[in-house]
């Protein structure tokens, strides 16, 4: 086993390298000559791909799980006093791992799209295949080059360190990380279609309507990642936040914002035939945006508790994305005569105009944080010098750009296209803007509220809640089938979207909340001394320490009284990893509807506790709120790709009163 499963490895890492480039060679020749090519030398060489990227990843897991450490991956990122739950989630904590991660998810998206390719016929479905192939050419290189896990070592070590210890210390690593990787690998189908009809000179919404299923789920497992990883920063890291600007953390984020944009004008284009070489623009910007993140992961140009060490992954990365760009960009200028709408918005006062203004907002939003992620490595690689952009400059920044997607969010899909008319937009957003209205000044009269901030969000959220629930109810059919309105039923697409921005709205005032009105202290307790804070009075009684196979552990128990009474105890702990320097601190979170009691560890002693301590409010919403947004492009998903052209698909039903 010590080496045959290395070998299984290489075997799986060659045939998928192999596939790959057949597969490329062969889509490109079937889309100049389809009778040149069977589709069966199509899907055979994507089987090739699937079984090889399957094999590669199995192999690793049969390494880890057999503590071979005679395979370099498994010397690095594993050790025997690993549990078994990380032991198979280190198979993508690091380097190696990850990309044939990354090489395993783009074959299942690429042998998804070999189903729609029913004949070689279909010269932009095996175009769209060629270029998954030269994508999937390059991942597999990796893996087979300065990326390999399947090194074998000459001497190998008895035991090794094991995973990262952030990456062992919470169940999230099960799930963020795959979560992302289907997110941003995902994007690849659509790029592949763009760059297809682009080599075809085939222009319309084709290319749309047969990435439209891949686009949804790819931007939907992308933003439950982004939740889930928000969550896990706030449950692992101990800061007392969510979202720190981090640069790894914006290169996530930065290709949900122009995809996010791509979704809105797609469906301007679809409709209305309109923005049909921005799309063009936005889909290469959305995957060249995600080779960025990953090289900025993966390259060490960046320090990041999210980033790999340095290896020589990050100049194959940044050539290959200068590579993407300047074909792409350069292709589509070669082909723009032939894809740019003659159609424009009629007017700004129109659901074309306000998707318009929000595609706009969106990507400025993404340019901002691009640059200011992007300018301190431009300055250090050109001077030497080191430079910061801080938390200071992305929330002067994004503040007022967010309030403005909050406005064209509310309102656009409630406009009509061609043209909306006073009257038209205030029998529809009437009572949502009264009503937003009204609990604006609730916060301020009632709730004491002073922050303008907090007020205009809760507003702008309750109205855009309001119409969404409105809408639902002036166009839902009578009678109900199955208690699920008919208007759910067809209109998925719609109704997902109006989901989303619930979601949207919930965690815009969730983020505006508990960022002004947050309480925050960092107290020194003695054992068996009280403090009080936010309402409770809190006690250090005792401090333990407990040892696992894998960690040794010393945890705070402090106890939260109200009235006399125990209401809760949080056990806030350091965590000391076997073949590890560095300590890893665990809060210890209380979460409830209406707050978070956050607290976590700065130093422990024997006898004395130095703790922070955050309070909250509505903090649990926010994963609410996340989890709405991800739904909502599921629940669009669900729903059956209509086959239309420009101009002749009705949009949904829409009273006017």
């Amino acid at each position: 086993m010590t080496v045959l499963t290395p070998a299984i490895g290489w075997v799986g890492t060659l045939l998928g390298l192999a596939g790959s480039f057949v597969l490329s060679v062969f889509g490109f020749r079937a889309q100049r000559r389809p009778s040149a090519v069977r589709r069966s030398q199509l899907r055979f060489a994507v089987w090739c791909m699937v079984g090889g990227a399957v094999l590669a990843m199995a192999a690793l897991e049969v390494a880890l799980l057999t503590d071979n450490f005679a395979m370099s991956y498994v010397a690095e990122t594993h050790s025997r006093a690993t549990p078994l739950f990380f032991t198979v989630t280190s198979a993508w904590s690091a380097l190696g791992g990850s990309i044939v991660l990354w090489a395993l998810v783009l074959a299942g998206y690429t042998a998804a799209v070999m189903r729609q390719v029913a004949s070689t016929d279909d010269r932009l479905g095996t175009g769209a295949l060629a270029v998954l192939g030269m994508v999937s050419v390059f991942f597999f290189g990796l893996v087979s080059t300065v990326a390999n896990p399947f090194k074998i070592l000459p001497n190998p070590p008895a035991d090794g360190p094991g995973p990262n210890p952030i990456l062992a210390d919470h169940v999230m690593v099960a799930f963020h990380p795959p979560l992302l990787y289907l997110g941003f690998v995902g994007f690849t189908v659509p790029f592949a279609f763009a760059i297809s009809a682009l080599l075809l000179r085939k222009g319309g919404v084709e290319w749309l309507q047969r990435t439209r299923r891949a686009n949804l789920v790819a931007w939907s497992f992308l933003t439950a990642g982004l939740v889930l990883g928000a969550w896990w920063s706030y449950e692992v890291l101990g800061w007392g936040g969510y979202w720190a600007w981090d640069p790894v953390e914006n290169a996530a984020l930065i290709p949900w914002l122009v995809a996010t944009a791509f979704i809105h004008s797609a469906v301007v284009q679809v409709k209305r035939g309109m923005l049909q070489a921005w799309n063009f623009v936005l889909v290469i910007a959305t995957f060249a945006l995600t080779i960025l993140g990953t090289f900025l992961t993966r390259s060490g140009v960046v320090a990041s508790v999210h980033s790999f060490t340095e290896s020589g992954v990050g100049p194959a990365f940044l050539g290959f994305l200068i590579l993407v760009l300047a074909g792409g960009l350069t292709l589509f200028a070669l082909r723009g005569d032939r894809v740019a709408s003659p159609a424009r918005p009629e007017s700004l006062a129109s659901r074309e105009g306000v998707f318009l203004v929000n595609n706009l907002l969106l990507t400025l939003f993404a340019f901002v944080v691009l640059s200011g992620t992007l300018y301190p490595i431009i300055v250090e690689a050109l001077t030497g010098n080191q430079v910061s952009v801080g938390r200071p400059f992305f929330d002067r920044m994004s503040v007022p750009l967010s309030f403005a997607l909050l406005l064209a969010m509310g309102v656009g899909p409630f406009t009509p296209y061609r043209h909306a008319s006073v009257a038209v937009l205030w029998a529809r957003l009437r009572v949502p803007l009264l009503l937003g209205s009204a609990a604006a000044a609730a916060l301020v009269v009632l709730g004491g509220v002073s922050s303008a901030g907090v007020v205009i969000v809760a507003g702008i959220a309750v109205a855009i809640v309001t119409a969404s629930v409105r809408q639902l109810i002036v166009t839902a059919p009578k009678p109900r089938r199955k208690g699920v309105p008919r208007v759910l039923r067809g209109q998925r697409a719609y109704w997902g979207g109006q989901l989303a921005h619930i979601g949207v709205a919930v965690v815009a005032v969730v983020i505006a909340v508990s960022g002004v009105l947050a309480t925050r202290a960092t107290v020194t307790v003695d054992r068996g001394e009280s403090v009080e804070f936010a309402g409770y009075t809190l006690t250090f009684e005792r401090s333990e320490e407990h040892t696992q196979p894998d960690r040794s552990t010393r945890d705070a128990h402090i106890v939260f009284r109200s009235d006399g009474q125990v209401a809760w105890v949080a056990e806030p702990r350091l965590n000391s990893f076997n073949n590890q320097t560095q300590a890893v601190g665990q809060p210890s979170v209380w979460s409830g509807p209406s707050r978070d009691i956050y607290v976590a560890l700065a130093q422990l002693g024997d006898d004395q506790v130095s703790l922070n301590l955050y309070r909250y409010p509505l903090m649990v919403w926010m994963w609410v709120g996340g989890g709405l947004i991800a739904a909502g492009g599921f629940w669009a998903l669900s729903g059956r790709t209509r086959r239309a052209t420009a101009n002749n698909t009705p949009e949904p039903v829409m009273a006017d009163a």
